[in-house]
C-alpha cells in the first residue's frame, strides 16, 4: 500500500511538472515568480578566462590588479549631472560571468555580470573594426526580434552617450570611451535577451536594448563575449526587466575558487532576502546612476570602532562607498585604512611578512595554514552590521603568506566581492535597499530546481523547483519523503 501511494504521488508530480513548470520557465510575459542562474568566476575551469597554465596565487594577483584599474575608472569619470546620465562600461573588467543569449533564435553568448555596468554589450556582424574574439560574434540579420532604437526614442535619449549619422540613417548610434583609451561603437537596438543557457529553465525578455558594437578596440579579452549590465541606471537589464522581477535581484558567491559549487545570480520572488540575520541599508543616491552607493559610518575590529573618513568627499555627499561584485578587493580611502590596517596589525599575533611585488601591505607568515586567527570585522553601514571574518577579509596570496583583503587609494571607496562571500546579497530597487544574509553559498542549488529528491528507499529521482506550491495536488506527501520541509500547502528545498 506505501509503495503504491509513494508512485502514484511521483506519477502525479510528474504529469504536474511537465504540464505547467517547464512551460512557465519559457515565459516571455512578465513573470510571477523568480529564477536562478549560475555564476561563474573568470577564473574557473567553465570560463573562457580560464588559463590552466597560472597558478592560483598568480590569478589572485592578477585579480587585484584589476581591482585597483576598476576603482580607477570609477572615480575618473566626469560625475553626471541629472540633464546628462551616464552608462558605465569597464573594458576587460569583472570577476564573474553569466550565459545568455541574444535573438531569436538563440545566439549564446557568455559575458560579464556587472553591477557595475548599465547598457548590454556584445561584439556584432558586420565588424568595421572589432578586437580578437576567440567566440562567434551575434550577427543580428538572423535574428527574427532584433529592431534598431531610433534616434527619437526614449531609449536612445536616455542613455547619454549617443548620436545619429544623418537624417537618412535615424538609427541610434552609441559610443563609449575607457580612460585607458579602449572604445566600442556601434547600433543601439531592442531583441530578445534569454538568461542561463538554452534549457527548460531559461527565461526569454522581449524588447531589451542592447549595444551591437562594430567599432570596438583597445584592452578587451578576446575570450569574453559581452557585457551583462546589472547597475542601476536606465538601461541595464534589471531596470529594463524590473516589472517582471518586481525589480529585485540578488547574488551568492562562493568562496574563491571552491572545487564543487558555483555562485547564484537570482531574480524575482527567487531574490528575495529575509529571515533571522537579515540586516539591510538604504541606497544612496550617487552622481552615477550605474552604481549602488552605500554609507558607511565606520568598522569595528574586536571592539575598536574606528569611524570612517574621506576628505575628498563633499558635504553633500551622502553615499561614500559604492558596493560591487565585480571588484575583488575592498578598496578603502588612504586615512581611514591606515587606521583599520594598525588596528587589525595589532590584533594579530603572527610574523608579519613583507612582499616586494605585492598589492596589499599586510601580510603573515600563515605556517601553511589558509585561515588567521584575527577578531572579526564589522563594517557599519547605515542601519546594517555586517560581519566580516576571516574568509571575507584575508586572502591566501601564496602557500605560506596570508594578507589583509582590503587596499588604499587616495580616492574611492568599493566594498569589494570578497567581503560579499558566503552572504546572500538583495537589492531591491523599489524600496533602495541592499540587504544582507550569512549564508553558506556552497549549499545553494544550482538553479531554480532543487533535487534529485530521493522518495522513501530510493525508488525515483525527480527535480522541482523550489517553493513549489501544492495547492492544487490535493494529497499528502507519503510519509518517507525526505529532503522537502512540508509546511501545510508549502513546500520548501531543505
Amino acid at each position: 500500500m506505501a509503495l503504491h501511494s509513494c508512485i502514484f504521488f511521483i506519477f502525479f508530480l510528474l504529469l504536474k511538472f511537465s504540464t505547467t513548470c517547464f512551460y512557465a520557465r519559457s515565459l516571455t510575459e512578465p513573470l510571477k515568480g523568480g529564477f536562478t542562474v549560475e555564476l561563474i568566476h573568470r577564473d574557473s575551469s567553465k570560463s573562457p578566462f580560464y588559463n590552466p597554465t597560472k597558478t592560483l596565487f598568480q590569478k589572485l594577483n592578477t585579480s587585484f590588479h584589476r581591482a585597483l584599474d576598476r576603482v580607477n575608472h570609477f572615480y575618473a569619470k566626469p560625475k553626471a549631472t541629472k540633464n546628462t546620465p551616464q552608462s558605465v562600461i569597464i573594458s576587460n573588467q569583472g570577476e564573474y560571468l553569466v550565459k545568455y543569449s541574444i535573438g531569436t533564435p538563440p545566439f549564446e553568448l557568455m559575458g560579464i555580470a556587472d553591477t557595475g555596468s548599465d547598457l548590454i554589450w556584445s561584439q556584432c556582424k558586420p565588424c568595421e573594426q572589432c578586437y580578437n574574439q576567440t567566440s562567434p560574434l551575434f550577427d543580428p540579420s538572423k535574428s527574427k526580434t532584433y529592431e534598431p532604437v531610433s534616434c527619437y526614442s526614449t531609449v536612445c535619449q536616455t542613455l547619454g552617450q549617443t548620436y545619429c549619422l544623418s537624417d537618412a540613417q535615424p538609427n541610434c548610434q552609441y559610443t563609449i570611451s575607457y580612460g585607458d583609451g579602449s572604445h566600442s561603437q556601434g547600433n543601439l537596438a531592442f531583441d530578445t535577451l534569454t538568461l542561463g543557457s538554452n534549457t527548460d529553465s531559461s527565461v526569454a525578455f522581449p524588447s531589451i536594448p542592447i549595444g551591437c558594437g562594430v567599432n570596438n578596440a583597445g584592452t578587451f579579452d578576446s575570450e569574453g563575449s559581452g557585457i551583462v549590465g546589472l547597475g542601476g541606471g536606465h538601461v541595464s537589464l534589471v531596470s529594463q526587466i524590473g516589472p517582471s522581477i518586481d525589480f529585485k535581484f540578488s547574488y551568492c558567491l562562493v568562496p574563491l575558487f571552491h572545487p564543487k559549487s558555483s555562485s547564484k545570480l537570482n531574480f524575482g520572488e527567487n531574490a528575495v532576502v529575509g529571515g533571522p540575520g537579515t540586516v539591510s541599508t538604504p541606497i544612496i543616491p550617487g552622481s552615477v546612476d550605474t552604481f549602488y552607493y552605500l554609507r558607511l559610518e565606520g568598522m569595528s575590529v574586536g571592539s575598536k570602532r574606528i569611524e570612517f573618513v574621506d576628505d575628498s568627499l563633499s558635504d553633500d555627499e551622502k553615499g561614500n562607498i559604492i558596493i560591487d561584485s565585480g571588484t575583488t578587493l575592498t578598496i578603502l580611502p588612504e586615512k581611514f585604512y591606515a587606521k583599520l590596517e594598525s588596528e587589525v596589525a595589532a590584533n594579530i599575533n603572527l610574523e608579519r611578512v613583507n612582499i616586494t611585488d605585492q598589492i596589499l601591505s599586510l601580510c603573515y607568515n600563515s605556517g601553511g595554514h589558509n585561515a588567521v586567527e584575527a577578531p572579526p570585522i564589522v563594517a557599519h553601514f547605515s542601519g546594517a552590521d555586517v560581519v566580516l571574518d576571516s574568509l571575507n577579509t584575508f586572502v591566501s596570496v601564496s602557500d605560506d603568506v596570508l594578507c589583509f583583503a582590503f587596499a588604499p587609494v587616495a580616492t574611492g571607496s568599493i566594498f569589494g566581492n570578497l567581503a560579499q562571500m558566503n552572504y546572500l546579497v538583495g537589492y531591491d530597487l523599489l524600496r533602495k535597499t541592499v540587504s544582507f544574509k550569512p549564508t553558506d553559498c556552497t549549499k545553494m542549488y544550482g538553479s531554480s530546481y532543487c533535487g534529485p529528491f530521493v522518495f522513501g528507499r530510493g525508488f525515483v529521482l525527480v527535480s522541482a523547483p523550489c517553493d513549489y506550491r501544492f495547492q492544487a495536488v490535493g494529497i499528502l506527501p507519503p510519509s518517507n519523503f525526505r529532503k522537502w520541509v512540508w509546511a501545510g500547502k508549502h513546500v520548501s528545498c531543505a
